[in-house]
């Protein structure tokens, strides 16, 4: 089993792991009703995708 001869430094650990960042989700707007939605996905607010009624819009939402 290999086992580290040497101690990792606090400065090279942390170097590692200075990309494990979290990026925020990529938001684009509606082209039917503006409101902001994930890319390549059906719009939660109006049930359209790519031009077409996809999903029946939820009752109280705007069309």
């Amino acid at each position: 089993m290999a086992v580290p001869k040497n101690r990792t430094s606090k400065q090279r650990k942390r170097t590692r792991r200075a990309h494990w960042k979290l990026t925020a989700p990529a938001v684009s707007q509606c082209p039917q009703c503006h409101q902001p939605k994930l890319a390549h996905r059906v719009c939660p607010n109006c049930g359209y995708y790519n031009g077409r009624l996809v999903v029946a819009p939820k009752e109280g939402a705007a069309k």
